[in-house]
């Protein structure tokens, strides 16, 4: 279930690193979550540099979603976004002052995956609250 989608500008260490930080990903979040790894999923999107803004201002800095079952605990999102940091700006040598990552939430019941619906994450009995 989890989807980590990540916009970079052309030239980003993201884009130069794509298989290391899906498998840190995969990785960070398995262990974390009690996910298995075949549910972690991870993309990159290639954008131009003029293309990522904050305040209004542009910004060279790439920035990631992830989409997460709902109903983890604060502490547990946490653990996950301070991993998730740790591990992409190891890879990359990014700052973490610069990077910028948003968890999303949604239900189980609003993802398909190989067929079949997902449990809520409380539902599921590998998963970690």
């Amino acid at each position: 279930m989890p989807y980590y989608q990540f916009t970079a500008p052309t030239g980003s260490a993201v884009l130069a690193h794509r298989a290391e930080i899906a498998a840190a990903f995969t990785k960070v979040h398995g262990e974390v979550t009690g996910a298995p790894s075949a549910y972690v999923q991870c993309s990159f999107t290639e954008v131009s540099p003029d293309s990522i803004f904050t305040a209004g201002e542009p910004t060279s800095a790439p920035r990631m979603v992830g989409l997460i079952r709902e109903g983890r605990t604060k502490e547990t999102r946490g653990k996950l976004l301070n991993g998730l940091a740790d591990a992409w700006c190891a890879i990359t040598g990014d700052a973490r002052e610069e990077i910028a990552l948003f968890l999303v939430e949604i239900p189980g019941a609003n993802v398909m995956e190989g067929g079949v619906i997902l449990p809520e994450a409380s539902e599921d009995p590998g998963a970690i609250a």
